[in-house]
């Protein structure tokens, strides 16, 4: 799995021009999960995630994680993290994880983050969706497992 974490004001999720998802201060999370990847893989990620120190304290040093300014996540399932560009001009995704068992971990993914006490919500698996956010620093993580 591999997650890129945008640390953001306000975030929202749009399908077909219709509201589906919005929070406000704490992290926009985009999830790619890969062939192989498992429950075990994906609450080590969410573990991470909601531990990672990427939001300032009070002297405007990384100390705080999303579970200490008890923020809010948007996990959006993004199947092109995980493009190989290495040849030629179109990516390949041939190590993205089939659709299926992706949405179930996607799900998994979330639930755990809600498991863990941070107030979640996702995209819709497998749409076109606009998301728009206010990345706050701008601060963007890139992380997998």
């Amino acid at each position: 799995m591999k997650v890129v974490i945008q640390r953001v004001t306000e975030a929202k999720v749009l399908v077909k021009e219709e509201l589906i998802s919005e929070i406000g201060h704490g992290m926009v999370i985009l999830l790619g999960v890969k062939k192989g990847d498992t429950e075990k893989h994906a609450r080590a990620l969410a573990d991470r995630c909601i531990h990672m120190r990427i939001f300032e304290d009070q002297k405007g040093r990384f100390n705080l994680s999303l579970k200490d300014i008890k923020g809010e996540a948007l996990v959006v399932s993004q199947f092109t993290l995980l493009a190989d560009t290495s040849r030629g001009r179109r990516p390949s995704f041939t190590d993205a994880e089939e659709p299926a068992k992706a949405k179930q971990l996607y799900e998994f993914f979330i639930s755990r983050l809600n498991q863990l006490g941070i107030p979640t919500q996702g995209g819709i698996f497998a749409e076109r969706m606009k998301v728009s956010l206010e990345n706050n620093g701008p601060v963007t993580i890139v992380t997998e497992v």
